[in-house]
């Protein structure tokens, strides 16, 4: 009997520790912010009980989905200006948005050979780089190329992603020698994959200034809110700076 008395009392005592309501939260993320994005969801969950779905692509992509209507709760973008119609449309709870993290993006050789000097020789058969009329990685990218001088010698050698994470695995998967990625997906591997990498000035682009906001339909799903609070947390600027991101203060 005592046994039997005890292990109810930790059964109690787990019920007690547990979130009274757990929830879903459903956000919609750049796919720049991949990585990091499941780090933060694993410690989200392990932290408060609430379940994290994720659904990635381009920033472009995902904001016309979630002005069709898509079922999203959070919206992660990879600039400030998608979140921003979002809230002038009256589609995001309003003072929801704030500039969550600050991308950095590099060019990226697994071979190690990444440079400006490199990118100017051009002798490389194929750069990856996103989508610029979609992804904001692709556009900093094409600002890169513009600013050193090369956007016309390189036209032909372009091999334009969806997204940035398409950019980054033609790289990794050999149908690109080079790429314009986001810093974050190169320290997401493992460090004997990660290669080498040029960060181009920051003079040479504009700021990737990545916004986040609570969506209409997430208003009153606690797991919401709680998940944009973790992300302005200690804890999950501690993942951000892991992953090579900026403050949004910067």
């Amino acid at each position: 009997m005592p046994h039997r008395s005890l292990f109810f009392l930790l059964v109690v005592l787990g019920a007690l520790m547990r979130p009274a309501a757990a929830a879903e939260v459903r956000v919609a993320v750049a796919g720049n912010f991949v990585p990091a994005m499941e780090a933060l969801e694993a410690a989200f969950e392990a932290e408060t009980g609430h379940e994290v779905t994720l659904a990635a692509g381009s920033t472009g992509k995902l904001y016309a989905q979630i002005v069709h209507g898509a079922p999203f709760d959070v919206f992660l973008a990879a600039d400030e200006d998608r979140p921003a119609r979002l809230e002038a449309g009256g589609m995001t709870v309003p003072g929801s948005r704030f500039t969550y993290a600050v991308g950095r993006i590099v060019l990226w050789a697994p071979d190690g050979a990444a440079n400006e000097e490199r990118l100017k020789a051009g002798d490389f058969r194929r750069l990856a780089v996103a989508n610029p009329s979609l992804a904001p990685y692709g556009a900093a990218a094409m600002q890169v190329i513009g600013a050193v001088g090369v956007e016309e010698a390189l036209a032909p050698k372009l091999v334009l992603g969806e997204d940035v994470g398409q950019a980054f695995a033609f790289v990794r998967t050999g149908n690109a020698e080079l790429g314009f990625v986001a810093l974050s997906q190169i320290l997401a591997l493992p460090e004997e994959e990660r290669g080498g990498w040029w960060t181009p000035a920051q003079a040479l682009y504009t700021p990737v200034r990545q916004d986040a906001a609570l969506l209409r339909r997430g208003a009153e799903n606690e797991a919401a809110t709680a998940f944009l609070d973790f992300l302005r947390s200690a804890a999950g600027r501690a993942v951000l700076e892991r992953y090579g991101y900026g403050d949004g203060a910067e």
